[in-house]
């Protein structure tokens, strides 16, 4: 087991030094494949309001003109040793770890993704909750009742929770609960947890429950169709045959094998949200770090965008390992030797 999760770990850190490569190449070196120069990469640093001659100054002092490998190599110490850039009247020192430095906002990027990354937490872990109990105790109801009144009108409200995009839904909920009923709290609304918890979930309630409308018809469709499918198996009909209580069955026998692929999902969708849950945050006009990917993109500050794309890499990919060593104990027939 041990030597199982060594691995694992390993491996997630080497992913990441990948990912690192693939998102750099498409930061800066695809554009110079499409024909952009060191020019047109700094103008995205220092922004639309920089004359030409800023933009020659800032491609040269940022490194533009060196090679990919080099300006690499340069990003990723900064992650570890921090960086120092000269493009004004003074050096900036952007410290470690240094994801980036903003030269429009001249903050360094790193403390303004903690800052985000509360709301993000809490709107992700929150509606993961929801959709997770929601989803799959539709799903074992529906596969046990199946062709049922009650299989046959989850199955439709699924279908349109899918099929339903979540700004649609978000704005429909505002217009409804928020600004017609007053019951929920309105968009922009967000209070951290530790200074008032109440307050905190109520701000949230609204945000939950649209995001996890989206992700819980998802679930119940695949846990009624991995419920229906594990129920037929040969092992159930035998904990059948000998007598063991019908909770039993469904939950030790039946429910925890379909759960494979539940908990494959869940933690790319939980670790995807945790980067950003972009459509949401901006429905809801939450301070997250999907709106501020969103923003960044408006202003076209570059390290920022980069910045979220890192963050999220990472959390997919410690998502992926919390996932690899959780099948083990959700399905036995899993070994990790």
């Amino acid at each position: 087991m041990a030597t199982y999760i060594i691995r694992r770990v390993i491996g997630a850190m080497l992913m990441l030094v990948v990912v690192s490569m693939v998102t750099f190449a498409i930061f800066f070196l695809v554009p110079r494949w499409a024909g952009g120069s060191a020019e047109n990469l700094a103008a995205r640093y220092v922004g639309r309001t920089a004359d030409a001659g800023e933009i020659a100054a800032a491609a040269d002092r940022l490194g533009f003109n060196d090679p990919i490998w080099v300006q690499y190599g340069q990003w990723l110490k900064g992650i570890f040793a921090g960086s120092t850039y000269d493009l004004g009247p003074g050096p900036e020192h952007c410290p470690a770890p240094c994801f980036g430095y903003s030269f429009i906002s001249r903050t360094p990027v790193w403390p303004e993704l903690l800052d985000r990354m509360p709301v993000t937490f809490s709107l992700a872990l929150g509606a993961a909750v929801i959709w997770l109990v929601a989803g799959v105790t539709t799903g074992v109801i529906s596969a046990l009742r199946r062709g049922s009144i009650f299989d046959r009108a989850a199955m439709g409200i699924a279908l349109a929770g899918v099929s339903l995009p979540i700004f649609f839904t978000g704005l429909m909920s505002l217009a409804i609960f928020s600004y017609n009923l007053g019951i929920t709290a309105p968009g922009g609304s967000y209070t951290p947890i530790n200074e008032n918890p109440l307050e905190w979930a109520y701000d949230l309630l609204l945000p939950w429950v649209t995001l996890a409308f989206l992700f819980s018809a998802a679930y119940a469709r695949l846990t009624r169709a991995g419920m229906l499918e594990t129920m037929s198996e040969d092992y159930v009909r035998t904990a059948h045959a000998k007598g063991l209580p019908e909770r039993t069955v469904i939950t030790r026998h039946g429910l925890r094998a379909a759960l494979t692929p539940i908990v494959t999902i869940f933690g790319l969708d939980v670790g995807l949200l945790l980067g950003g849950a972009v459509l949401t945050e901006t429905t809801f006009s939450l301070p997250g770090l999907g709106k501020y990917a969103i923003d960044a993109i408006a202003t076209n500050d570059l390290p920022k965008i980069l910045g979220v794309v890192m963050l999220t890499a990472f959390f997919v990919v410690f998502a992926n390992l919390i996932v690899d060593l959780l099948y083990a104990v959700v399905d036995p027939r899993v070994r990790l030797n």
